[in-house]
């Protein structure tokens, strides 16, 4: 079997990341999408009928009665925000994803800055709601980020080769 190396293995690792960000960005558009035709009274709707049985066996049920809560809380303008948020931040995830996979050098920089750009507000919105999934969005975000240097020096390096190899078969 054969070995592979440290650069074999972070170019896989982030071929993998960006499948991973690149369904979880599709998700993002498609709820965003659905969150525009779901007001607050079809929100209540739904949650009352997913927490019906469930609070019926155990009234007690944290998630269910989570679930409650967070329906009473959604206006109007919590249903505008979700929706511009999911679909920009899908959109805009998707477009640099997409610039990485057909290994466009100048996506490498600007999706550093746009990965660094959603931790930060993640970091910002965590502070308030302490939601686990912001941490573990933000930890794929920091992973993803050093792979994404990785993956850049890599390939700058190639290229940088490759101009040098150009270069010196044109001059002799």
């Amino acid at each position: 079997m054969k070995k592979r190396s440290l650069k074999e293995i972070f170019h896989i690792g982030f071929d993998i990341g960006l499948i991973l960000k690149g369904l979880f960005a599709c998700g993002e558009i498609l709820s965003g999408a659905a969150m525009t035709f779901l007001t607050p009274d079809k929100m209540n709707q739904l949650i009352h009928w997913i927490t019906a049985g469930e609070l019926k066996e155990n009234p007690n049920d944290w998630l269910m009665n989570y679930l409650i809560t967070f329906g009473r809380q959604f206006t109007l303008n919590a249903q505008q925000f979700a929706s511009f948020y999911l679909l920009s931040h899908g959109i805009i995830k998707l477009a640099v994803i997409l610039l990485l996979w057909r290994k466009k050098l100048w996506a490498y920089p600007l999706s550093i800055v746009v990965f660094l750009g959603f931790i930060v507000y993640q970091m910002y919105h965590f502070i308030g709601s302490h939601s686990i999934l912001l941490l573990l969005l933000t930890a794929l975000d920091i992973v993803m980020i050093f792979l994404t240097i990785a993956e850049y020096r890599n390939l700058s390096s190639k290229d940088t080769k490759q101009k040098h190899g150009v270069q010196k078969a044109a001059g002799q």
